[in-house]
């Protein structure tokens, strides 16, 4: 497996035109604004690109928190940034793919005006019920909901968020109907579940496996198209069995963009420089402790996968009534 990776990495920086080895001394320094407060998993990736670019540039790389409106704050900065390179974005599947179709108003669009620099990681979501729950299995969760529809609750962090709308697909493809309720957060969402206020939950990998391993909730799968490391024996949405939930795949995608109009040159040097970071042992590591997985890809490759779940989110946003204003 760790071969495979380092092959992977050797390509794409050769497609870039980069040594694997290059160390380019640039005494210009970067920002790259995180759109969220600090502390969460956008941050802590934000924080280990900076610090590994860091010493690949031989310069200054900074992070900087600038969190509000669901991230569209931060994010709109960027886009109106000078060009040069000096600014960057920590892209989000939230704020590039799902807000552009979620807020109505918006006086930008990150996926016209933003470039992909880089793509590095992967995170899957993983439904979890009250550790008291007779759901032991996704098809028992299907069983339950389909003999008492509209009865069941699912918990999120808020309108909107990848919880959210993994919920609305998960139904849309089941069959189901399930209500919404949002929490202004993961914690007391989570805290609600443990005490069966709610009946379930997609919720990002960190909060959730504390009380997964504290026997306060149950794990009965993981909405990536793999299985976790830090969960090897809950199974993917997939693997449930069911037809309807063949293929099923629902992932938070990383990665670094640039203003619209950022130089071809500097994106093509500086996406090079964020794989050789992306493919270190530290940084994917650290990419564990967050219950992510190594995504690598370049500015072709992010460009793609943003259109893909742009178009995604954009179905569910839509089918959902879900929007902000």
């Amino acid at each position: 497996m760790a071969l495979a990776r380092r092959e992977l990495l050797l390509g794409l920086l050769a497609a870039a035109g980069l040594p694997a080895h290059a160390q380019q001394s640039d005494a210009k320094p970067i920002r790259i604004v995180v759109p969220f407060a600090a502390g969460g998993g956008n941050d802590v990736f934000a924080r280990q690109m900076a610090k590994g670019l860091g010493e690949v540039r031989k310069s200054g790389v900074i992070v900087d928190n600038k969190p509000g409106a669901g991230g569209n704050l931060g994010t709109e900065q960027v886009v109106r940034s000078t060009s040069d390179g000096s600014t960057l974005l920590l892209g989000h599947t939230g704020t590039v793919s799902i807000n552009p179709a979620l807020y109505k108003g918006l006086k930008f669009d990150a996926r016209k005006d933003l470039l992909p620099v880089a793509m590095f990681a992967s995170s899957a979501l993983v439904l979890v019920v009250p550790a008291a729950s007779k759901v032991r299995t996704v098809a028992d969760l299907v069983n339950e909901a389909k003999s008492r529809p509209g009865l069941l609750d699912y918990a999120s962090s808020g309108s909107g968020t990848g919880g959210h709308l993994t919920g609305e697909l998960f139904a849309q493809r089941t069959g189901t109907k399930v209500n919404h309720i949002p929490y202004k957060g993961s914690n007391p969402a989570l805290t609600d579940l443990a005490g069966a206020q709610v009946q379930m939950m997609f919720s990002v990998i960190p909060p959730a496996l504390a009380l997964v391993k504290g026997g306060r909730l149950r794990a009965i799968a993981v909405t990536g198209a793999k299985r976790l490391p830090s969960l090897p024996d809950v199974p993917t949405v997939a693997e449930s069995g069911l037809r309807e939930l063949a293929g099923f795949e629902s992932t938070l995608t990383y990665g670094i963009l640039a203003p619209r109009g950022t130089p071809d040159a500097f994106v093509k040097t500086l996406s090079a420089q964020m794989l050789q970071v992306a493919g270190s042992a530290e940084f994917q590591s650290r990419l564990d402790v967050e219950g992510a997985v190594p995504l690598l890809g370049g500015p072709a490759d992010y460009a793609a996968l943003i259109a893909k779940e742009s178009a995604l989110w954009a179905g569910i946003v839509k089918a959902s009534g879900a929007s902000v204003d």
